[in-house]
């Protein structure tokens, strides 16, 4: 092949010159993958091409050894490990050598490449000289452009490679990297290229960071860096203080009264953004240790016990000194920024509301004078800070502090919504929106309902982001003030929004009646919605018909729509609109139950025409899901479309590529079997034949494997002695996958064999407790070792899930409840269950119950 020929044109500007060099370069690897990475590397390493090639060849060459998805990833870590030497040792060499280029971009890129290569190989125990290579690098003060690409080099391997796999070389790599990041370096981009990699090793340095003296140097050269003339360089140490922040905690008091409280205040006040944003997620990030810290705090006194890490109280101590500084930083709003750009003013707010959760009802007086200082300023940019500051501490200090607050400030706050600035009306809806999620109880109904729903209607006509706010606190008020009436008694006759029903979903039909999706406003009218038609009372049940009705006659229209659609943005915005209107239709249905039957024919109809003319998986899922959710409605009543919906099933179960589609149709069997429970004996044969087979497909992503095993449950449930024809084929297939033990050092494998527990217990659930009660119990005696062998796994597993354990022993009692005649007893009475049963753990009562339940059916069985 002509690699540089084809390199150029991969990065063509002509997309079907593109896409014919990137299909040429993909065909080169697969014919003859050593000759394919030798040319590329070749071009790397050729200092007489030019820098785009060689960059060019570097990123292919980067890409045939990384891969995003897991399973890829394997296939290109086992391609390149059965290389033979020769050309692995060539390319390796190359890679190498091009890390001094002249040219600082092919070193750059080198480094990327010489990191994918160890990454594959380290873990595998190959190339253990690389870090003693790339560490003798480090000494060759003439080449900095070598210096520059080793540290990143370095960097990235800490990035992409477990600790535990360079533990042993943790002295020499930080060693190296803290030599390259000391204020004595001369070259500025060497000590940016040694901080980042210092951010990306801090986590393996663990060992050095427990020494007081290596802490305290690396402590010192960070600190130092945060004053470095250079600009990335001060934002690099800064980051990486954050990092050590978060890794380190615990270690950090010292530190913060010597040096990083004032050098953080100091950094939060710098004039350049970057350093500034660094500085304040500094805060952010101490907040965020103290919250999870005070969480942990009150498990253990529960229990009586002392927390594993103390709370320094950092926050609440620099309290005095940071608040002004972050008040000041919310006034510096841009106008004219975009609202998903991040900014000063956006991290002070963030960090404000982090403050206040971490210090609580301490953040309200140092804020107050602030507030009302400037809400009703005439400079826009104080009205727009002082409100972001009243909405940032709404969660953290006691609601009986802040309800006389928010009484005193909602008037203020709702005249507010017709600001001439469309920054603070931003600010103010999403304060309210605030007020509706956290502070419900603040809402007397007589006196504030009216004004604020007719505001946050009236604002539904205003511009995109502020039509999104008040959608979002319109549904806020619907979900707390229906879950607070729902908890105090269930559905009032006549909750405090019924005279505001139908207006508000009116208004939101409006809304979701616009054309297009700028700030999510229309998404975020139909997630409101759904909340509207969830939480109706009876007396609301007319509105939640009308909003069935005018969602099917949408779905409809779009239908006759689809030979209108012009381009990619048409279609994009199309299944955007059916997805949502079906995430309606979901609402209404499990709002109306059974009362869906006299509209049923005409959902089905929608959907099916919907499902029959979409090609895009996201809809797909969506009205399949809305199908699940009329079976359980309906129940028997769904028999008449079952025969018109299997055709769509089917091949979505036989998907396997896409594991989301499959996923939603495994979980419609599961909600079809308990629609029709016995009457799904005449599906069960074509359901298991086609889940089975689906569950021998490599191509099926192992994640979609986890909600078939739970399925083989459902249906068992659903038809009791009818499971028998598949009995001993599924049991098989559930012992067999019980059977994974994962390697510890593997978490990936470790969480999905944890989740590959959890379906297999619900199948074995749903098996036995489908047979229990009739007279084919029998059948299962030849299992009951192999189920209880999957139990003492999971109840072994001391990082199990509580929901692994309530499965288990819910699964112990319904054997036991079983065979209740000492069929069983053997089995019950070893001593490993009856430690399980016994053994005091923390659980929560819902799992209490259960094993109380378990203990007493173990007890009758074996007495």
């Amino acid at each position: 092949m002509n690699a540089a020929e084809l390199l150029t044109n991969s990065l063509s500007p002509v997309a079907a010159t593109r896409q014919e060099a990137t299909a040429q370069l993909e065909a080169a690897a697969r014919d003859n993958y050593p000759a394919y990475l030798v040319t590329l590397s070749s071009e790397l390493a050729n200092e007489g091409q030019t820098i785009t090639i060689r960059n060019a060849a570097g990123i292919a060459l980067k890409n045939a050894l990384s891969a995003r998805e897991s399973s890829r990833q394997e296939d290109y870590s086992n391609r390149w490990l059965a290389l033979s030497p020769e050309p692995k040792n060539k390319v390796k060499q190359e890679a190498l050598m091009t890390l001094g280029s002249s040219t600082h971009r092919a070193g750059g890129v080198a480094a990327q490449f010489v990191a994918a290569i160890a990454a594959v190989e380290l873990p595998n125990n190959q190339w253990p000289e690389v870090i003693e290579i790339l560490l003798r690098f480090m000494d060759n003060a003439e080449n900095v452009n070598l210096r520059i690409a080793t540290l990143q080099a370095i960097g990235y391997i800490c990035e992409s490679i477990k600790p535990d796999i360079l533990s042993m070389r943790s002295n020499e790599i930080l060693t190296a990297v803290i030599h390259g990041a000391r204020k004595e370096e001369a070259s500025t981009d060497v000590q940016l290229a040694a901080i980042n990699a210092l951010y990306n090793s801090l986590e393996f340095v663990r060992d050095n960071f427990d020494r007081e003296g290596e802490r305290n140097y690396i402590m010192q050269v960070v600190c130092e860096a945060t004053q470095n003339p250079s600009v990335p360089v001060q934002v690099g140490s800064f980051e990486c203080l954050v990092r050590i922040m978060s890794l380190y905690y615990d270690k950090m008091a010292f530190y913060m009264e010597r040096a990083l409280f004032g050098l953080t205040v100091l950094g939060m006040k710098h004039p350049e953004e970057s350093i500034a944003l660094q500085a304040v997620e500094f805060w952010s990030t101490v907040c965020e240790e103290e919250i999870e810290l005070a969480i942990e705090a009150a498990e253990a006194a529960e229990y009586g016990e002392a927390p594993e890490t103390e709370s320094k109280n950092f926050a609440k101590i620099a309290l005095p000194e940071i608040i002004p500084v972050l008040l000041g930083l919310l006034t510096h709003q841009d106008e004219d920024a975009d609202e998903d750009e991040w900014n000063v003013s956006m991290a002070a707010g963030t960090c404000l509301s982090l403050l206040a959760q971490t210090v609580a009802d301490a953040i309200v007086p140092a804020v107050i004078p602030f507030i009302e200082a400037n809400i009703k300023a005439l400079d826009w940019h104080q009205r727009e800070a002082a409100v972001m500051t009243f909405g940032s501490i709404l969660d953290g200090p006691d609601p009986a502090v802040l309800t006389p607050l928010v009484m005193q400030a909602l008037p203020i706050l709702i005249e507010m919504t017709r600001d001439e600035n469309i920054l603070v009306k931003d600010s103010v809806a999403w304060t309210l929106g605030r007020i509706c999620d956290l502070l419900i109880i603040a809402l007397k109904p007589d006196e504030h309902l009216h004004p604020l729903v007719s505001a946050l209607v009236s604002a539904l006509d205003d511009k995109p982001r502020i039509v999104a706010n008040c959608c979002w606190a319109l549904m806020n008020l619907s979900d707390q003030l229906g879950s607070y009436y729902e908890e105090e008694g269930g559905p009032a006759t006549s909750g405090p929004l019924t005279p505001y029903y139908e207006g508000i979903v009116n208004a939101l039909l409006r809304v979701t009646d616009g054309t297009g999706n700028e700030s999510n406003f229309r998404t975020s009218a139909y997630e409101a919605l759904a909340s509207y038609v969830t939480h109706a009372g009876p007396e609301s049940i007319t509105v939640v018909q009308n909003t069935a009705l005018a969602t099917l006659s949408r779905m409809d229209q779009l239908l006759n729509m689809q030979g209108q659609l012009l381009g990619i943005d048409d279609r994009n915005n199309w299944n955007e609109l059916q997805s949502n209107l079906c995430s309606v239709l979901i609402s209404v249905v499990r709002k109306l139950g059974d009362g869906i039957e006299p509209l049923a024919n005409q959902v089905m109809t929608v959907l099916l025409a919907l499902i029959q003319s979409v090609k895009t998986s996201t809809v797909l899922e969506d009205a399949f899901l809305v199908v699940g959710t009329m079976a359980a409605a309906l129940e028997v009543k769904f028999s008449p479309y079952i025969q018109a919906f299997l055709p769509f099933l089917y091949p979505a179960l036989k998907a396997h590529e896409d594991t989301q589609l499959c996923t939603v149709a495994v979980g419609v069997i599961g909600d079809i079997a308990r629609a029709l429970g016995e009457q799904s004996v005449q599906y069960a044969g074509a359901f298991m034949q086609v889940l089975l087979e689906s569950l021998s497909s490599e191509a099926l992503n192992r994640n979609v494997k986890i909600p078939i095993l739970s399925c083989f449950g459902d249906i068992a449930l659903a038809i009791g002695p009818g499971f028998e024809p598949y009995l001993d084929h599924t049991m098989n297939v559930l012992r067999q996958a019980g059977s994974i033990m994962p390697n510890p050092m593997d978490y990936e494998l470790v969480d999905y064999v944890s989740q590959l527990r959890e379906g297999i217990l619900e199948a074995y659930t749903g098996i036995v407790t489908g047979l229990k009660t009739t007279d084919k119990v029998q059948l299962l005696l030849p299992y009951v070792q192999s189920i209880l062998e999957l139990v003492q796994r999971c109840l072994a597993d001391e990082e199990r899930p509580e929901s692994v354990v309530r499965l288990a022993m819910g699964l112990v009692g319904d054997l036991a409840d079983s065979f209740p005649n000492g069929q069983i007893k053997q089995y019950l009475l070893a001593e490993w269950l009856v430690q399980a049963l016994r053994q005091k753990t923390r659980l929560s009562t819902e799992t209490k119950k259960t094993v109380r339940w378990a203990r007493e059916m173990v007890k009758r069985a074996t007495t």
